[in-house]
């Protein structure tokens, strides 16, 4: 019998969107107790800590890539360690998650547009065609079944925060290709962990200078361990790969299940029951990356 391997990009980019679908669940709920830079800089000081044992064989590319390639380490570092998820936790301050869902949502549709409009890359009418039925899928969820409640959508500084963070992840995506050649993932991850843990300290002495400190509790120490080992670690690790496999804009679908996989971990750990709406987006949602997806897979099994 054959053993169970990560190897399948498309398991990896389920889980990792599984992941990150708690990780803002945990910021929503943490939102009172642990303030965002806080979070952020916990958070990738966990991750760094995962890391590390992982990377320590491969220490000797370390310097070498830094050496190279600090620039663009540092710009990765910058869009998706210390910038990303922090401005995600600051919005999350002040928006809905209706509305914070939504605009997170058109991620793929950013990547694909920044990946036209810099990198010369289309996707297929196919890859199209599924990309808008996902889109589709996410609007029904967001809108609760009703499209008119689309209309009454507002926008506050929260949601300001979530639309630059998701152009600074679609940038994040699409720079990915330029990472070091050769330098294992784990290593990199180290470096673009240490980085950002760097880049992040100053933003969090400002914070704690503000009298902004963390409230302790069990749920507090939970959340932020949750947010270090699996949307932190794993799920950097797992996109990183999948992204390496099958590209950025393939990569970036998989983000439509976010609006999925968020109200059922509601369901679980807030008390908050899906409704036939939910069901009904996540048939489209499914539909559009199945769609894209299948293509790419006849290809590779006719190669």
């Amino acid at each position: 019998m054959s053993r169970l391997r990560l190897d399948n990009p498309y398991l990896l980019l389920l889980l990792t969107v599984l992941f990150w679908s708690g990780n803002w669940v945990v910021g929503r709920g943490l939102r009172g107790d642990v303030p965002p830079v806080a979070l952020a800089f916990w958070r990738w000081t966990l991750a760094f800590a995962c890391t590390l044992p992982f990377a320590w064989p491969h220490r000797h590319q370390i310097g070498a890539a830094l050496r190279g390639h600090l620039g663009m380490l540092l710009l990765l570092s910058l869009l998706g360690i210390s910038g990303y998820n922090t401005i995600t936790y600051i919005g999350l301050q002040q928006t809905t998650a209706t509305n914070g869902v939504l605009l997170n949502s058109f991620i793929p549709i950013v990547i694909i547009g920044l990946s036209w409009a810099f990198f010369g890359k289309r996707l297929s009418l196919r890859e199209g065609f599924g990309a808008l039925i996902s889109l589709c899928g996410v609007t029904v969820i967001v809108a609760h079944g009703d499209l008119a409640k689309l209309a009454a959508l507002s926008l506050n500084p929260g949601d300001l925060w979530i639309m630059v963070s998701v152009f600074v992840w679609a940038g994040y995506t699409l720079l990915l290709q330029y990472r070091p050649a050769g330098l294992h993932p784990m290593a990199m991850l180290s470096i673009l962990t240490a980085l950002g843990v760097l880049m992040l300290a100053p933003l969090y002495g400002w914070e704690l200078a503000q009298g902004r400190l963390i409230h302790p509790s069990a749920a507090a120490f939970a959340g932020i361990l949750y947010t270090g080992v699996f949307p932190a670690f794993l799920g950097y690790v797992f996109w990183n790969r999948a992204v390496a496999q099958v590209g950025g804009p393939v990569s970036g679908l998989f983000i439509h299940l976010m609006p999925v996989f968020t109200p059922l971990l509601s369901a679980l750990f807030l008390g908050e029951a899906p409704h036939a709406y939910h069901f009904a987006g996540m048939a489209l949602i499914l539909g559009g990356i199945l769609l894209t997806t299948l293509q790419r897979t006849v290809k590779s099994t006719q190669t």
